[in-house]
């Protein structure tokens, strides 16, 4: 764009200077090119900050990991990578044995102990018995059917299913793999079915230009040539490299992360993006530009660069 304003204005000098007959000597020429600097400098800087450009866009999913609540020994993996699946539906099955046996170890006991309580509630309507006793049977039943209510619990979720509908990217779980219930080891990535969310990282100078509701513009390298037109939902109050944590060390100055961009989230309301939808994966990258009422005549050098970026990516130079 700015090769391109320089042209337009060298083309402009061009015409004067014949038309005009406008001599060139030191004090012309000199002159026309310091204005030409002066004016496309202007131009940019006025349009960069008013009119936000980010080249770092990207569209944004959610994952689930799927960490089994019990731990043991995969028997049977159903489903297959990048299959569509229901809320429900089974992911992957643990061997139930030591889940089963533990269920029947505590009916088992179970029989026992009711057996026990009605006896010590028969001595006790009969003044023959201990009230004590009485008691602790019902303690003994109330635990075990608690004790039960967890078995069965852990005999359940031997069987994995899916939180809600999507699917299971890289299925790389077979029978024989041992999986823990360890959040830090998931078994697989699940993938929900909801909608992405586009993410434009602009730069901190703009804070003041960032506002709900201001109109944008999106060109995605996967799309060459496309531009979709989109609405600013929300700047992000914060920004990651000033996030943190308590440690056992102090925040200095030679372990300060960089400046970070403001994530603004967009929404993209351009009737001809559903086309293109499925075209777009989750996570691809691309430019953006938020069009503010300040300097509006200036926004359309922002609406030409953008379009030109988007057209550059038709090339490039790898085989």
């Amino acid at each position: 764009m700015d090769l391109l304003l320089l042209l337009t204005y060298a083309a402009i000098c061009v015409v004067i200077f014949k038309v005009f007959k406008i001599p060139l000597n030191k004090w012309s020429v000199p002159t026309a090119a310091l204005g030409g600097v002066v004016i496309v400098g202007a131009l940019v800087f006025v349009m960069n900050y008013n009119h936000p450009y980010s080249e770092v866009t990207r569209s944004y999913f959610i994952s689930v990991p799927i960490v089994p609540s019990v731990s043991g020994q995969v028997v049977e993996v159903p489903i297959r990578a990048n299959q569509k699946v229901k809320q429900g539906d089974v992911l992957f099955r643990i061997d139930p044995t030591p889940f089963e046996s533990k269920v029947k170890s505590i009916k088992a006991q179970l029989v026992s102990a009711k057996a026990d309580q009605y006896r010590a509630a028969t001595l006790a309507q009969r003044n023959l018995g201990n009230r004590r006793d009485l008691d602790q049977a019902n303690a003994r039943v109330d635990d075990l059917q608690a004790q039960l209510i967890g078995a069965q619990f852990n005999l359940d979720s031997a069987v994995v299913r899916a939180p809600s509908d999507g699917m299971v990217l890289q299925v790389f779980l077979r029978p024989g793999v041992r999986a823990v219930k360890l959040p830090l080891r998931p078994a697989m990535v699940f993938v929900p079915d909801e909608s992405t969310f586009i993410v434009a990282w602009m730069r901190q100078n703009s804070q003041l230009r960032l506002l709900v509701g201001e109109e944008a513009e999106v060109a995605f390298d996967s799309l060459p040539g496309r531009v979709f037109s989109a609405k600013v939902r929300q700047v992000l109050p914060l920004i990651g490299e000033g996030e943190v944590q308590a440690t056992g060390n102090l925040v200095s100055f030679t372990g300060s992360p960089p400046p970070g961009r403001v994530p603004v989230v967009l929404d993209i309301n351009d009737p001809d993006f559903d086309a293109y939808r499925e075209q777009i994966p989750g996570g691809a990258y691309g430019q953006a530009a938020i069009y503010t009422q300040h300097m509006h005549h200036v926004a359309v050098m922002r609406k030409i660069l953008l379009r030109m970026a988007s057209w550059m990516n038709y090339f490039f130079p790898f085989h």
